[in-house]
């Protein structure tokens, strides 16, 4: 809510256009669990009487059946919204509170403190400019303040207000003060912070909230209120170079075709040469168009439609830009990953990246080194667990326009989402472009796929084989290219086994290296469907993401999965290697089926049940399937046609 203003009542056009005059300031608590951040916010709010007589009613009357302060107001309950929160006493998910004062509008995110929701604390980073890091000042330096602090300095925040709370507990020591800044400063020395500002505070008691506490006549700082009105925040992105992310093409009628978006950086007035990326056309400003008119000037931060002297194809998540100073267009780049999810990062897994507007398919392609938020060390990593931090790169499947995340928070940030479950996993900030995105090309031949094929009379495949081990892939995927090969056909079988005798002998068994495994064999199919082949893979492929990553390498139709259904307890009983009986001793980890997990597919091309049918006849029904849908000729050959 606001402040309390006369004008509200006198002169409210008055009053609402001084509203829109103020600076705003977005910042956000942080912290280990139980620091005092809610009580923080409710305190800051009750004292400065910014809130609503029913809102203060209905605290006092929840502290009395909810609260952790006995008789006296739990100040945290204004914040902490979600019954799980209030019975637990503790913040799960971020709560948004707008507040102004005489001098300020303020948008504060209350995040969560545990471990478990480090994501939403880089949620409510991400548009911050100030950040009030708590600290009990009975504990000092936890393992989560470092980690708060490397993600606020990642996503970008240059303020830090290091909030020691508690002082009423250890008796206002100014020590205690100066040893907590001491170590926090030592730690953060690299991270970029504008500055670091120690407040000593008892956001239970109120002390150096909004005036100065007696209890701490050492201290001659601001208080909190005085330092979050009169810290100097400059939004960087008025003077970068014009940026506008592409939301919408809007055409409401044939007269008229604007493009609308929020500006993300610079300014741009009627006249002005833009150009549009990653097409690399160029064109100028006709006009700058808004609801409540048009504009002489558009500024970073306001949604605007813009109309162009030419007709240029613009399509959402393209970005215009000013001619003179253009963001890089790559696909190729290195970025800084938090992992959100519990389900393992995995180099090679296809995941969607969405950038500003757009979203585009691609993988990490290489974890570097992920970094230890106690120590800010590098270590050596195949995979990222939930909360983890790393440095990866990156690989779409399409160019993109971006500037790096230090230059520009909008255009240098994505998301990553889960292909399956839609759901966010990650975050990333962009540092660079690849050198190798720019300078690799694709070589056009004169003799293609279509040419290949014809020559060979069929239809370029990959039969994809998947299930567990002994239920009968390899059998039936040789069965299937000996009747091709005795009919003409030109055919390739790439077996698991034999594979990992070359192409694949450094990987072993591990989630990591399933995937990689499967993204390799996935390549070499897509380079013999390209030579007109049928080629035949036989793995586990136990996960669903690799054989859909491997479906979307090729055109549709090119990629038919085979699923060999197979009971584990008739494969174990087949054992034809013997694994099954290491695995069931423990002598064989991640076997796949015992400690492993198989994800069956949802919808196979082709399914086949090794306990009900022979190989032979299972041979016959995926035979049928490839005559009667036209793998076994070519564009201008009868379907089963010999050479």
């Amino acid at each position: 809510m606001s402040h309390q203003s006369d004008l509200i009542a006198e002169d409210i056009t008055a009053y609402l256009k001084a509203q829109e005059e103020k600076s705003m300031l977005r910042f956000i608590t942080c912290g280990s669990v139980d620091d005092g951040k809610s009580t923080l916010i409710g305190r800051l709010l009750y004292d400065s009487k910014l809130i609503f007589e029913d809102q203060l009613s209905a605290l006092e009357n929840d502290s009395k059946k909810m609260g952790t302060q006995g008789q006296e107001i739990d100040f945290a309950l204004l914040v902490d919204g979600l019954a799980a929160e209030r019975e637990q006493g503790i913040t799960i998910d971020v709560a948004y509170r707008f507040f102004s004062t005489d001098k300020r509008k303020f948008i504060v995110a209350d995040t969560p403190g545990h471990e478990q929701y480090t994501r939403n604390m880089a949620t409510g980073a991400s548009t911050a400019d100030l950040a009030i890091l708590l600290i009990d000042a009975r504990k000092g330096v936890l393992t989560q303040t470092r980690r708060h602090s490397f993600i606020a300095s990642l996503l970008g925040i240059k303020h830090i207000v290091l909030a020691v709370n508690k002082m009423d507990l250890v008796d206002y020591s100014e020590q205690v003060l100066n040893d907590i800044e001491a170590e926090y400063r030592e730690f953060a020395k690299d991270f970029g912070f504008t500055d670091i500002t120690p407040i000593p505070l008892s956001a239970l008691r109120g002390d150096n909230i909004l005036t100065k506490s007696e209890n701490t006549g050492w201290y001659d700082g601001p208080t909190l209120m005085h330092h979050l009105e009169t810290v100097q925040v400059d939004d960087a992105r008025a003077d970068a170079p014009f940026r506008l992310p592409v939301q919408w093409v809007n055409r409401p009628n044939l007269d008229f075709r604007g493009f609308s978006g929020t500006i993300a950086g610079g300014t741009i007035k009627p006249g002005d040469e833009v150009k549009v990326l990653p097409s690399a056309e160029v064109s100028r400003v006709k006009s700058i168009v808004t609801y409540d008119g048009e504009l002489d000037e558009g500024v970073a931060g306001e949604a605007v439609t813009i109309t162009l002297e030419d007709e240029i194809d613009i399509s959402r998540g393209d970005v215009i830009a000013g001619k003179d100073f253009p963001p890089e267009v790559a696909d190729q780049f290195e970025a800084k990953i938090i992992w959100m999810a519990a389900e393992q990062m995995l180099p090679g897994r296809p995941y969607l990246f969405k950038t500003a507007n757009k979203i585009v398919p691609g993988q990490v392609t290489d974890l570097k080194y992920k970094v230890n938020v106690n120590t800010l060390e590098h270590t050596a990593a195949k995979q990222l667990d939930l909360n983890e931090i790393g440095i990866c790169n990156i690989s779409l499947d399409r160019r993109i326009a971006f500037d790096p995340y230090a230059d520009n928070r909008d255009t240098g940030a994505f998301i990553i989402i889960d292909r399956r479950t839609n759901t966010t996993v990650g975050v990333g900030m962009i540092d660079f472009a690849l050198r190798r995105a720019s300078n690799i090309h694709w070589q056009a031949l004169d003799v293609n796929k279509q040419a290949r094929a014809e020559m060979k009379h069929q239809r370029p495949a990959i039969l994809w084989f998947t299930g567990l081990s002994g239920s009968g892939k390899s059998t039936i995927a040789n069965i299937i290219e000996k009747r091709l090969f005795a009919r003409g056909r030109h055919t390739y079988v790439l077996d698991g086994d034999n594979v990992r005798h070359g192409l694949n002998h450094d990987l072993g068994f591990t989630d990591v290296d399933r995937v990689e495994n499967i993204r390799r064999v996935g390549e070499v199919s897509k380079l013999m469907i390209d030579a007109g082949l049928m080629v035949m893979t036989s793995f586990i492929s136990p996960f669903r993401a690799e054989r859909d990553m491997v479906r979307g390498l090729v055109e549709e139709g090119e990629f038919v999965e085979v699923f060999i259904d197979t009971p584990i307890e008739v494969c174990a009983s087949r054992d034809p290697k013997g694994l099954y009986k290491k695995a069931k001793a423990g002598e064989i980890k991640n076997f796949t089926g015992y400690d492993s997990p198989y994800e069956a597919p949802s919808t196979p091309d082709i399914h086949v049940k090794t306990d009900e049918m022979s190989a032979e006849d299972c041979a016959d029904k995926i035979i049928d399937y490839l005559e009667k849908n036209g793998y076994l000729s070519a564009p201008g050959f009868t379907t089963g046609g010999g050479i």
